[in-house]
């Protein structure tokens, strides 16, 4: 049965509040919080931040990165923005700017703000997608491992959450390396995936 919240409904007004955010007040395209959730989604994909291409698209992994994590996942477009299965909430909303190497990090303010209040909306999440660094340090904490030793110890935290690199082309070469990543990790990735969608 679809997700439908209506206009009076606890996450409804979150999601209204989130769409009307100005916190962060040096967004170098303004403000335009990307994300999706839905009470019964049973899926969580925790990324980094929207980037230029998704911040004009205005929708969350509308670009090379969310092809290559839609094929990571096994699922179709469809499915994938579908926010009664899957529910994309990243570290920041905004885009934040690019730096020297890449797009800034995402400001820590979004998630102080509005992380723990969406997440108690989300009862039915069953498999959490920590999507590259960041979301990784906010959900598994600090504790020196390094973005390619949380992914290849993922069976740490099977089923519940699964750490991933981030799917942007920039990390072609970090894939090259790890084989084991496509050949070990992805058939169970994408066969957990079509239990829960």
């Amino acid at each position: 049965m679809p997700d439908i919240l209506l206009p009076s409904d606890p996450l409804a007004a979150l999601l209204r509040d989130i769409g009307a955010c100005s916190l962060c007040t040096d967004l170098p395209l303004g403000p335009k919080p990307l994300l999706q959730a839905g009470r019964s989604a049973r899926i969580l994909l925790a990324g980094q931040a929207p980037g230029r291409r998704t911040h004009a698209a205005a929708m969350p992994f509308a670009d090379a990165s969310g092809e290559r994590l839609r094929d990571w996942l096994g699922i179709d477009r469809k499915t994938f923005y579908d926010p009664a299965r899957i529910a994309i909430l990243p570290m920041a909303f905004c885009y934040p700017g690019t730096g020297s190497g890449g797009d800034l990090a995402p400001p820590p303010l979004c998630a102080e703000s509005w992380r723990e209040r969406l997440l108690e909306h989300l009862p039915d999440v069953e498999l959490t997608v920590l999507i590259g660094a960041y979301a990784q340090q906010w959900h598994l904490g600090r504790d020196g491992s390094s973005l390619t030793d949380r992914v290849r110890n993922w069976r740490a935290h099977w089923p519940a959450i699964l750490p991933l690199p981030h799917p942007s082309p920039r990390n072609n070469r970090w894939l090259a390396q790890n084989p084991w990543f496509e050949v070990d990790l992805l058939p169970v990735l994408r066969a957990r995936v079509a239990e829960l969608v």
